[in-house]
C-alpha cells in the first residue's frame, strides 16, 4: 500500500490527537536556545505536558540531539562556540531521525547569525519558525527587520516560505497577526492570540519549543506546527482576559498553557481558527 496522504488542512480530531500525544507521551525537547529565554520556554515545555533540556555546550549537543525525542535551534544569543554546538545537534538529529526545528531569531539584519542560521539549513530542520522579516532574511528576500521584531507583513512572507519548504523538505511557519504554515502544496492559516503575546519576553521563542515538542509526536511536521501555533495562541487568548498588563500576563500564559487541553484545540479547529 501507499503512503497515506496529509489532508490539506487539519481537522479537529488530527489536532486533538497530537496534543494528547504530547501530554501522554512527555517528548523530551533538547533546547539549544538564547539566554534571554530558557526559563519561559522550559516552563512553557513542561506546560503543554513535555519536557526541557538545556544542554547548548560542544562537548554534549550531538550526543543529546541523538537520544532527544525532538531538537530546537533559537539563533538569539549566539557565540562561536554555540554555532558548532548547533551544528553538531541539528547534524546528529538529522541523522539520527529527530525532528529539529529552526528558530531564525533577527536574521537579515546582522551577518554572523545569517550565515549560521543559513548553513543550518543544509540540515534540513523540519520546521523553520519566525516571524516574516526572519523567514525572508534567511531565505534571501529580504533584510531582516528591526531586531526581533518584523518589519514585512506575513503575507509577504509567502514565497520565501514556500521557497524555503521546498529547499528543506519541511514545513515553515510565519507568525504575525495571523500565522501562516507552508509545507509544499499545503498552506494553513491559523487565527487568533493576542497582541499581549508580543511585549512578552520569549513568547515567540518559547513557541518554536513547543513546535518541536509537537514534532516529537507526529510525522506530519504541518499538523505539528499549526497545532503548536493553535495552542499558543488560545492561551494567549485565555491569559490576556485575567492579566492586569505584560507583567501578569507573561505568568498566565503559562496557565493557560497548561490549561488549554485536546477539547479545547478541537473545539477551536471546529469554530473556524484553521483557514
Amino acid at each position: 500500500m501507499g503512503a497515506v496522504e496529509a489532508p490539506a488542512r487539519p481537522g479537529a480530531d488530527e489536532v486533538a490527537a497530537v496534543a494528547d500525544a504530547v501530554r501522554r507521551e512527555a517528548p523530551l525537547v533538547h533546547c539549544l536556545t538564547n539566554s534571554v529565554v530558557t526559563t519561559i520556554t522550559a516552563n512553557a515545555l513542561l506546560a503543554v505536558g513535555a519536557a526541557p533540556a538545556m544542554v547548548d555546550n560542544v562537548h554534549e549537543s550531538a550526543a543529546f540531539a541523538a537520544v532527544a525525542s525532538a531538537v530546537l535551534v533559537n539563533v538569539g544569543t549566539i557565540d562561536e562556540n554555540r554555532a558548532r554546538a548547533m551544528h553538531l545537534a541539528s547534524a546528529a538529529a538529522a541523522a539520527a531521525g529527530r525532528p529539529w526545528v529552526l528558530d531564525p531569531v533577527a536574521v537579515g539584519g546582522l551577518e554572523f547569525r545569517t550565515r549560521v542560521a543559513r548553513e543550518l539549513l543544509g540540515a534540513r530542520p523540519d520546521v523553520v519558525r519566525g516571524n516574516a522579516s526572519e523567514v525572508m532574511g534567511l531565505a534571501g528576500a529580504g533584510a531582516g527587520g528591526r531586531g526581533v521584531d518584523s518589519t514585512a507583513a506575513v503575507e509577504a512572507a509567502l514565497e520565501a516560505a514556500r521557497d524555503l519548504s521546498r529547499r528543506t523538505g519541511g514545513a515553515v511557519a510565519v507568525s504575525g497577526e495571523v500565522d501562516v504554515v507552508v509545507h509544499g502544496d499545503r498552506t494553513v492559516r491559523v487565527t487568533g492570540g493576542h497582541p499581549l503575546l508580543t511585549r512578552t519576553t520569549g513568547a515567540g521563542c518559547a513557541l518554536g519549543a513547543l513546535v518541536a515538542a509537537y514534532a516529537a509526536v507526529t510525522d506530519d511536521v504541518l499538523l505539528a506546527a499549526v497545532a503548536a501555533h493553535l495552542h499558543a495562541g488560545l492561551a494567549g487568548e485565555r491569559a490576556a482576559a485575567v492579566a492586569a498588563g505584560p507583567g501578569s500576563f507573561a505568568v498566565a500564559w503559562i496557565d493557560a498553557l497548561d490549561a488549554v487541553d485536546a477539547d479545547a484545540l478541537a473545539a477551536a479547529v471546529a469554530g473556524g481558527r484553521l483557514g
